[in-house]
């Protein structure tokens, strides 16, 4: 057994980029430095992909097969071990796990678990059970994404005679966006660390695969469930992301459903905001069009077009007279006169907004005018 045993409670604090994981150990459960195993070297076993290394993270965007460093300190008792490492996925979805066993052939595994797919380094930590008192352990961590799977350095360990503390994984849910704008939202969810010291992050993208990762934050230690949440920003207007919280202690990595949210418009920052509203003074042949123009501070005009087409084709379409709306950053509303409707007849209508920025066009809207 190593003979550099410190007596009392170990507080591991990992950087993790713009974040950190605070992972304190439960009293009578003393941090343990690993004896590397000289008789095992990294085993890189790549199935897809280029190895970028073992030891650290890669920078870039490009996909490739994830970083995997297994660290050195294990807090044992005389049945667990809390095991710590680190895992860049590198953009492709990565599940990590330890495996572990009395030889160096190791044999075991602990479950796997998700991490997402960022390019920054992410804590991935183990809590290996069933443990035998008094013995010795060899152990490793391993990731796999769709570019391959990747084995760290292998060390060992001995447990003792402490018995184990008491504690379980964090639960988490993703709950909706708010806050939502052309380029950023707010991101919500629900964590409860189940009284260990918690780290809380989310992942998102254009995809379900994510890619990118929002800041590391602490999620505290209480028994409760906490109301998180994290700011989003440099987002592409008028797109789709999908999101997830992930939520990690010294017991485990869980992640939280996944929720999606689409940024506002218009796209470019100058193009005209156009939205239909409900027409009034319908009768049997003439009807008020409504809408509300936002020309972000651009001379704009605006028209709209309206037909018997649930689809506005060109085949009976009309147009009114474009009229200008005067260079404003606020909204205004805007109205038009339709006229020579048929009678009894259902009609589609949309507003049109245009100005050196672009053309918007608005959600159609439908009446029927009177028989």
């Amino acid at each position: 057994m190593n003979q550099n045993i410190i007596i009392g409670i170990l507080v591991v604090v990992v950087l993790l980029g713009g974040g950190y994981f605070l992972l304190t150990m439960n009293p009578g459960t003393p941090g343990t430095n690993a004896t590397s195993t000289t008789t095992t070297s990294i085993d890189n076993t790549n199935t897809g992909g280029t190895n970028t290394g073992s030891t650290g993270g890669t920078s870039g965007t490009t996909a490739s097969v994830p970083n995997v460093t297994t660290d050195a300190v294990v807090s044992p008792t005389n049945s667990t071990a809390v095991v710590t490492g680190k895992v860049t996925p590198n953009g492709a979805q990565t599940t990590y796990w330890y495996e572990y066993g009395e030889t160096s052939s190791l044999g075991q595994t602990t479950r796997a678990q998700s991490i997402g797919s960022g390019f920054n380094p992410i804590a991935s930590p183990g809590y290996i059970t069933g443990l035998r008192t008094n013995t010795s352990y060899f152990f490793r961590l391993s990731a796999q994404n769709a570019y391959g799977t990747i084995n760290g350095q292998t060390y060992s360990f001995a447990t003792n005679n402490n018995p184990p503390g008491q504690g379980s994984a964090p639960a988490a849910t993703t709950n909706s966006a708010t806050n939502i704008t052309r380029t950023s939202a707010t991101v919500n969810a629900q964590v409860n660390p189940h009284s260990s010291p918690t780290t809380y992050w989310f992942e998102y993208g254009t995809g379900t695969n994510f890619g990118q990762t929002s800041s590391f934050q602490s999620a505290g230690d209480n028994a409760g469930s906490n109301a998180l949440s994290a700011s989003l920003s440099g987002l592409n207007p008028q797109t789709k992301y999908y999101f997830r919280v992930n939520a990690q202690n010294q017991y485990g990595t869980v992640n939280g459903a996944t929720q999606s949210f689409t940024t506002t418009g218009p796209a470019a920052t100058g193009t005209p905001g156009a939205d239909t509203t409900a027409a009034t003074n319908v009768g049997t042949s003439t009807a008020t069009l409504h809408g509300v123009v936002t020309p972000h501070g651009l001379a704009t005009t605006y028209w709209f077009e309206y037909s018997q087409d649930s689809l506005l084709g060109t085949i009976l379409g009309t147009v009114t007279v474009q009229q200008p709306a005067s260079a404003s950053a606020n909204t205004l509303p805007v109205s038009a006169n339709a006229s020579n409707l048929s009678r009894n007849t259902k009609y589609f209508y949309r507003l049109v907004a245009e100005n050196s920025s672009g053309t918007t066009r608005g959600d159609i809207v439908s009446f029927t005018t009177n028989r």
